[in-house]
This record gives C-alpha cells, sequence and structure tokens, in this order.
C-alpha cells in the first residue's frame, strides 16, 4: 500500500487497516516460527505498510495543531 493510497483513507479507515497490518503480522510471525511462511519478505513489507499508516496520521495530528 502506498502513502498516497492510505492518504486518500479517512483516520478511521487507517486505524482499521493499521488493526488488519498487525494481525497479518501476528499471523505471520507465528508461521515464521513454525517454518511455513511461504515468503519471509513478506514481513517486512507489512511492518513497512504500519509505519506508513502511522506516519500519515502522525502527519495529520501535525497539521490540526498547526491549524
Amino acid at each position: 500500500m502506498t502513502a498516497e493510497k492510505i492518504r486518500e483513507l479517512t483516520d478511521e479507515e487507517i486505524l482499521k487497516q493499521v488493526s488488519d497490518f498487525k494481525e497479518e503480522l501476528f499471523n505471520l510471525r507465528f508461521q515464521m516460527v513454525t517454518g511455513q511462511v511461504s515468503n519471509p519478505g513478506k514481513l517486512r513489507e507489512i511492518k513497512k505498510n504500519i509505519a506508513r499508516c502511522k506516519t500519515v496520521l502522525r502527519q495529520r495530528e501535525i497539521a490540526k495543531e498547526q491549524a
């Protein structure tokens, strides 16, 4: 998910996305431990998506404070 697509979402939708990404990350970690992960690069991608979402939320928060 790109930052541009994230910026198009509302705050509530972004928070839902973060929740979904965290759940997926949790499941991938279990698969990693048991050796069932088909794509280990997916972990890194999910972490980056979480960071992107949180960054957009923080940018909006700062913009509201300055306004």
